[in-house]
């Protein structure tokens, strides 16, 4: 029986007291192979002392029989503690996670042959639910790597033990620089004392995403961890939300419509039937003017009505292959109020709706021009009225470009304006800071690009020097591709 390493793995495994009961074993083996030689030199010595050789002879004959038994000790000796001591290597490197070594020339046919093939099977099963483990472990962290929703591991002390990429990209920090933290030291103590399934909302400069905090707990080494799991509920809380103001919108608009139809049309009839009235010159004015204005403004809240149902009746998306560079290019040139500046960038294409797409870009194009605009007429007022004042650099502006990052096309749309003092609020339906302005064109921008599975984020720029439009769209092999 054999093994395929050195018996000095085992003496560094071994502490003094294994070692002192081995040492305690073999001399035991010594002394029972002792005994058992004894009386046979012993008998031999009393025949050789009863022959009639010479002295020489007897003498080297009980030295020959006593090397022949020493021998035949040393080899039962051998034949006893070395199997035991090569079980005890196994053993050990089993104890210490080595699952290659095993027990050679292994026979079941005596008790140490089946004790030797259990433990060959032992090591066998042992090596089989390691390598499923580290399967395991490497499918688990692959897992963790890859999942979208951020991911956080703390300890007792609140210290953070485990960050996925996507916590990572939340926090803008790399691992190295989070693990071994407290919560409280890098700002994220409130995912411990939030409430489990409750919705938080991380400080941000544009629109804050909202996020569903689950927190579970587990055991590592015995010490129990806290696991924290945050999931971006905000397009499921804006689809929500939009479907409530759409569903709020047609009935409003069913009532109103009913109500202003009838009403524009008996406002007419009566108009038509003022020249068979008998009025004076004013009385007819004073009735014309007021029909008129019934009228007119009908016709107004009936415009204003439709404009809103907008929101609620957007067809889904009519996907065809579409290059996004034209697409910017059109929207641009249509707003001829201020000077739009179009940065070419890469050839795409993508699979969207044309005119969607093209009416989401309209829309943001006219917001910027008109906030840009806005601070213009400001610095305008500011100079009382000496368009000399400012600075041409000043004047309205609007800047158009794309690029591709993380699998996404980029759309920035940049203008000169006074910037937003809340944008959280900017795409709120029906919320406005412009006079003649409805509230839905950031709202049915947004909702055109989540329906092509994109977003769109309003940010201040630097130094509230006007706003920043980031429009997203998907860019992956199965809808769009670089042309």
């Amino acid at each position: 029986m054999g093994f395929n390493a050195g018996a000095s793995h085992n003496a560094a495994m071994l502490g003094p007291r294994r070692k002192r009961y081995r040492i305690i074993y073999e001399r035991r083996v010594w002394l029972f192979s002792l005994v058992l030689i004894l009386p046979g030199l012993i008998t031999l010595g009393a025949l050789l002392w009863i022959q009639d050789w010479a002295a020489a002879s007897k003498l080297t004959i009980l030295i020959f029989a006593a090397i022949v038994y020493w021998i035949l000790m040393a080899l039962l000796h051998e034949h006893i503690t070395r199997p035991l001591q090569t079980l005890t290597n196994v053993i050990a490197a089993l104890r210490e996670d080595d699952y290659s070594f095993r027990l050679r020339g292994v026979s079941t046919n005596d008790a140490f042959g089946g004790l030797s093939a259990e433990v060959n099977e032992l090591a066998d099963i042992l090596s089989s639910q390691r390598s499923r483990a580290m399967d395991a472990v490497a499918l688990l962290r692959r897992v963790v790597e890859e999942i979208e929703a951020p991911l956080f591991a703390f300890d007792p002390q609140h210290v953070l033990v485990l960050v996925n990429p996507a916590g990572e990209k939340l926090l803008q920090k790399p691992a190295q620089a989070l693990l071994g933290a407290t919560a409280e030291h890098i700002g994220i103590s409130h995912f411990l004392s939030a409430e489990n399934e409750s919705v938080i909302v991380l400080s941000s400069d544009g629109p804050s995403p909202q996020w569903l905090l689950r927190k579970s707990s587990f055991r590592q080494n015995g010490v129990p961890h806290v696991l924290v799991v945050l999931s971006d509920v905000s397009r499921a809380l804006r689809e929500q939300e939009r479907t409530a103001w759409q569903r709020l919108v047609r009935v409003l608009g069913h009532e109103l419509n009913n109500s202003l139809a009838p009403i524009k049309s008996i406002a007419g009839t009566l108009n038509a039937r003022l020249a068979e009235a008998t009025l004076n010159d004013q009385q007819r004015r004073d009735f014309t003017q007021g029909l008129e204005i019934i009228e007119s403004r009908a016709g107004s809240l009936n415009r204003f009505v439709e404009a809103y149902r907008q929101l609620a009746q957007i067809p889904r998306p009519n996907l065809r292959e579409t290059g996004l560079g034209p697409l910017v290019k059109r929207a641009a040139g249509l707003e001829t109020r201020v000077a739009v500046t179009v940065v070419p960038g890469p050839d795409i294409i993508l699979m969207v709706d044309p005119d969607q797409i093209e009416q989401m870009l309209i829309n943001l194009v006219r917001n910027a021009a008109e906030a840009s605009l806005e601070a213009a007429d400001e610095k305008l007022s500011a100079s009382n009225g000496n368009a000399k004042a400012i600075d041409p650099a000043d004047s309205a502006q609007v800047r158009l470009r794309w690029e591709v990052s993380d699998s996404r096309a980029v759309i920035l749309i940049e203008d000169n304006g006074p910037g937003l003092a809340n944008p959280a609020n900017a795409f709120v339906p029906f919320y406005t800071t412009k006079a003649g302005g409805s509230g839905i064109g950031l709202a049915l921008s947004r909702q055109i690009a989540e329906a092509h599975g994109g977003s769109v984020e309003l940010t201040n720029r630097e130094k509230r020097q006007g706003c920043r439009v980031t429009v997203m769209l998907p860019l992956d092999s199965g809808s769009a591709r670089f042309s």
